[in-house]
């Protein structure tokens, strides 16, 4: 029975030292992934940053638009 405990201690000790991960192997498995980034280019980025800009403005005053509606109608009900 002693020996059972042992040999399973023994195994999950062994177990705990190979999940360890090597810190080069870390960052050149980082070093990989951040080639592999295709970036675009200047008029994509662009050309999505005003649609990002237009769509905040749109929802911005539709958002406010119903507030102001909304206030009304609460206000005539008080």
């Amino acid at each position: 029975m002693a020996e059972n405990v042992a040999a399973k201690t023994q195994d999950k000790a062994e177990k705990k030292s190979e999940k360890k991960p090597r810190r080069k192997s870390y960052w050149k498995g980082l070093k990989a992934e951040f080639k592999k980034i295709v970036w675009p280019d200047r008029e994509t980025v662009t050309k999505q940053t005003i649609v990002v800009l237009l769509v905040s403005l749109a929802l911005g005053i539709i958002i406010g638009v119903m507030d102001m509606i909304f206030k009304f109608g609460i206000n005539l009900i008080i």
